[in-house]
């Protein structure tokens, strides 16, 4: 079968568009965008969801919006072993951000339509720039309501392609298809000139488990570096994942989760610590949430978490981690908290698994030879449901 991808920019057709049309035995498309292009009289008319139907002819068209590559129609069409010819219009994160007279190069593209929302909304909170492609129960209504606690705009690009396409701030209310939803830190930030689409790639290039004097803390008390790299690698934290940093102290494991892609939620009970922990994510140029109070307390009505760091707080705190969290590590001083903290663990139905880090650090003496100075011993403790 000979089948062409026609992407639709408004009424507007691509080159080579109103031939292949011409042509075409079988045209499949959402209604709208059967009624924006000449349609043969003697086609045969499938809907948008009816890829499976389609039967075999010597041409067919399929019609989609923008650029059918780019989150689009020609995946579901390459994996049913077909090699379309696609003529892309302008996709409609470019319109968008074309209305809102800004670049987007620094700007993450994520989708949901078609997907859970979850994945979407965290890199919207950890990221200062997204578009989000949004699909039925998962759109502007639901990203704006899950970025309720996070400093975001939200704007909606309506109606692309149209003659009344515009872009405005979303507060609620009815929408006008075709829409891109926008979730911005800074509407009118320019964003600095970078050579990655996209913002910063991830793992960031300075590398990760950063030494302490890259952090502001108080009198030592900071999870050593050493640590915090098994942690890292335990708590597995990424692009479209939320881990929560509870008692963070001054935030090191948690802005090191913002670093690497992460949206992160972090609780202190400290009022100065607090203060440190968001002078730390400035810094660090990351986005994290913080929430002044004690855990478990405060945890109610915060969005689920993918991995949760407990650094401070006994055995209550993490029962309650492991039940929000199929993942959970715990950092213990305290030998005498090891086996209720574990057995918190394992009532919640984790696979338990732990480790006691004693790292020695190399020291230079005055005559340059080196001598190894040990810091505090740390458990370190892992759940996996």
């Amino acid at each position: 079968m000979n089948v062409t991808v026609v992407g639709l920019d408004g009424a507007a057709l691509p080159p080579g568009a109103a031939q292949a049309l011409a042509g075409a035995q079988v045209v499949l498309g959402a209604p709208h965008q059967l009624a924006a292009v000449p349609v043969p009289a003697g086609a045969t008319v499938f809907g948008p969801l009816e890829l499976d139907q389609l039967p075999d002819a010597s041409s067919a068209v399929v019609l989609a919006s923008g650029d059918p590559g780019f989150f689009g129609i020609v995946r579901a069409l390459r994996q049913r072993g077909v090699r379309p010819v696609v003529l892309p219009a302008r996709s409609s994160v470019a319109r968008a951000f074309a209305l809102l007279r800004r670049s987007w190069d620094d700007v993450a593209v994520v989708s949901a339509h078609g997907r859970s929302l979850r994945p979407a909304l965290n890199v919207c909170r950890a990221h200062p720039a997204v578009a989000v492609l949004t699909g039925p129960g998962a759109g502007a209504l639901e990203i704006l309501a899950g970025l309720a606690g996070w400093r975001r705009t939200v704007l909606v690009a309506e109606e692309l392609g149209g003659p009344n396409e515009r872009v405005r701030r979303f507060e609620g209310g009815p929408l006008r298809d075709p829409h891109v939803v926008l979730c911005l830190a800074d509407e009118h930030a320019v964003p600095a000139r970078g050579w990655i689409a996209g913002g910063e790639p991830v793992p960031p290039a300075a590398g990760w488990a950063l030494e302490e004097a890259k952090f502001s803390h108080r009198d030592g008390m900071i999870t050593k570096s050493e640590v915090r790299a098994l942690a890292l690698a335990r708590l597995a934290p990424g692009p479209g994942r939320l881990v929560w940093d509870l008692g963070a102290g001054s935030g090191s494991v948690g802005v090191e989760c913002a670093r690497l892609g992460a949206a992160v939620v972090a609780v202190e009970r400290d009022p100065a610590q607090c203060a440190r922990l968001v002078a730390n994510a400035r810094a660090h140029r990351v986005d994290v949430r913080v929430i002044e109070g004690p855990a478990p307390a405060v945890l109610s009505g915060l969005p689920e978490p993918d991995a949760v760091f407990v650094g401070g707080g006994g055995p209550e705190v993490v029962r309650a981690a492991a039940q929000a969290s199929p993942r959970v590590v715990v950092a213990l001083t305290a030998l005498e908290r090891l086996a209720p903290c574990r057995a918190a663990l394992r009532e919640a139905g984790h696979q338990v698994e732990g480790v006691q880090l004693a790292a020695s650090r190399f020291t230079e003496l005055p005559d340059g030879s080196v001598r190894l100075e040990a810091t505090n011993p740390v458990l370190l403790l892992w759940g996996r449901r």
